[in-house]
């Protein structure tokens, strides 16, 4: 949009494919909406009780610019119960969800041109993430015939003189894929001999299905090397109290806390005193979920297979999968649209996702089977000849 108002860099900016498909599925009848990441899940009322009276009783002030120490002790206890992995309350800092955190995490890292290694199809986000910390992404493409896990010999050839740092999602978003402990390995050795910072996006910890969750800085020699970036939302359906924490060495986590001063200096405390009693609750609350996310992931696997035209692979983990659309003979948006239009069911092309997703449709299980049956009783009734 060019505006004399603007900044010159802004002159071209387009909308995003996610807000195009958002605009068009406004006015849709009936809309069946399998995009959004969002759970379906209200926040457990027992959290919302607790933080309802910590409001009467006076927690509406600013925190701490790294937040409340009590949470980050928790945080750092919860670690270390859980994983083995110890962190002291001055390497956590709690932000306004993770993408807040893994902006200042890149904005205390990159130098202008410096270079971030991007698995992809990836989280939308990182790219303008990087870009406004003065980065470069590098993608690193993923394929569906290898589970979409990374291929530590293609990510080597990515290496050059700026690379700066490797971005490792896992359980990812969009396509599901779980990292295993021995992939994870590989990635830190090339870390290592190269070195270079990892950033770790585990927001989806919580939710893997045929592994178990292996921190990435929990692995021998990694700690000193790893941003951790966690986040409330999806492992406590906390969305919208908007609250995450970043986990590195002192040095990061103080730079962190100075650039956010002049951004939005602490994370509300309503919020982080929820995830106190959040965190509480954790083995009443998380493996509940985990069993409802595994039994809708199993489901939309078995209805995706079942319908002509489409396909996908063996749920990993996180709620998401990778619909393979490429039988219709359309592109990713093509289909998009197509489903939406004729069956009045929202997904996003994959191409949200980078180059790489085209193809593909990602699809979130943050509907009941139920509503999943539904949607694919319409799918199938579309003809694509």
């Amino acid at each position: 949009m060019k505006h004399p108002f603007l900044a010159k860099s802004y002159w071209n900016q387009q909308p995003t494919d996610l807000a195009k498909v958002f605009q068009r599925a406004v006015d849709t009848p009936n809309l069946i909406d399998l995009s959004l990441g969002d759970p379906d899940f209200h926040t457990d009322p027992r959290i919302a009780d607790a933080a309802l009276e910590d409001v009467k009783a006076g927690w509406t002030h600013y925190t701490d610019s790294l937040g409340i120490p009590e949470l980050r002790k928790t945080i750092a206890a919860d670690y270390a119960k859980t994983h083995q992995l110890h962190y002291d309350i001055n390497e956590l800092m709690i932000t306004v969800g993770a993408c807040h955190g893994t902006y200042l995490a890149l904005e205390a890292i990159l130098d202008p041109g410096d270079e971030v290694i991007v698995p992809s199809p990836h989280f939308t986000p990182y790219d303008g993430q990087i870009r406004l910390a003065g980065g470069v992404p590098v993608y690193l493409p993923v394929e569906e015939k290898d589970g979409f896990q990374v291929d530590p010999e293609k990510m080597i050839q990515k290496l050059t003189n700026r690379t700066r740092a490797i971005l490792v999602n896992t359980p990812n978003n969009p396509t599901g894929a779980c990292y295993s402990r021995e992939l994870l390995e590989s990635i830190g050795e090339i870390a290592e001999k190269n070195d270079l910072i990892l950033l770790a996006d585990e927001v989806y910890g919580a939710f893997t299905y045929n592994q178990p969750y292996t921190p990435l800085a929990s692995l021998k020699g990694l700690k000193e090397r790893t941003i951790t970036l966690g986040s409330f939302s999806k492992e406590y359906t906390m969305t919208g109290w908007r609250l995450g924490y970043v986990a590195a060495i002192p040095e990061i986590v103080q730079c962190m806390r100075d650039i956010n001063e002049g951004i939005c200096f602490s994370a509300p405390a309503v919020s982080q005193r929820a995830a106190m009693k959040a965190i509480e609750l954790k083995s009443e609350i998380q493996p509940k979920l985990k069993e409802i996310y595994r039994q809708r992931m199993i489901k939309a696997y078995q209805l995706i297979n079942n319908t002509p035209y489409f396909s996908v692979t063996e749920p990993q983990g996180a709620f998401y999968m990778m619909v393979n659309c490429k039988e219709t003979g359309y592109s990713s948006e093509q289909v998009m649209l197509k489903i939406l239009e004729k069956a009045g069911v929202l997904m996003l092309p994959g191409t949200a996702f980078g180059d790489a997703g085209e193809g593909y449709l990602r699809l979130a299980c943050t509907v009941t089977e139920e509503v999943m049956e539904e949607a694919f009783d319409r799918i199938k009734k579309i003809s694509w000849s």
